[in-house]
């Protein structure tokens, strides 16, 4: 376990300082990486695989996927390109496991934990539902750009070395995925 000096000292290393620490077998720097990175990790993976569990198996899957790789990452782009690009590989394979599975019988074999909210808190609720059923219904060579535009908040020239296309190609499919989420929107999809 870390000290208070300890964590201090990782916790104010920008990200090429923790990978240069990784990279000799820090495990403290590795910790405050993923760390640091988890939300955005997670929101991705959310986003792109829609189903709660799924979206939380690729989360994992990308956060193990990324300490074992550390080694690998070579610098040739920033850390956060890399580690998106993990996130959105991993659920892409989350996506392609979901559809060989199963459907359940009965939903209400999916039980839900009980949870108090206000009415503010539901509108919200209600707003990321229709958001997240709409994104779910948008073609993912169109939906994957558009989340990590929005979610991710990556630039343009981050999510064409991210996804290892043409800046073009990322403006297009962005224009397109968020003309197809508006439409389903406007059509109170699904």
């Amino acid at each position: 376990m870390l000290g208070d000096v300890d964590l201090m000292w990782y916790i104010n290393r920008d990200d090429r300082s923790l990978v240069a620490a990784a990279h000799q077998n820090d495990t403290g720097a590795l910790d405050i990486l993923l760390r640091r990175h988890y939300d955005t990790i997670r929101a991705v993976c959310h986003r792109i695989v829609i189903d709660s569990g799924g979206a939380d198996d690729a989360t994992q899957n990308a956060l193990i996927a990324i300490a074992r790789g550390i080694h690998a990452f070579d610098n040739r782009s920033s850390i956060t390109t890399w580690m998106y690009r993990i996130a959105v590989n991993a659920s892409l394979d989350e996506v392609r496991r979901t559809r060989r599975r199963p459907l359940p019988m009965d939903p209400a074999d999916q039980k839900m934990g009980a949870i108090s909210v206000t009415m503010d808190d539901m509108a919200n609720l209600d707003d990321q539902l229709l958001i997240s059923d709409a994104l779910q219904q948008v073609d993912p060579d169109f939906r994957i750009p558009v989340v990590l535009r929005h979610v991710a908040d990556m630039d343009y020239e981050e999510i064409a070395r991210t996804l290892d296309i043409p800046v073009g190609t990322v403006k297009s499919r962005i224009a397109r995925g968020r003309q197809q989420l508006a439409q389903m929107m406007t059509e109170g999809s699904p």
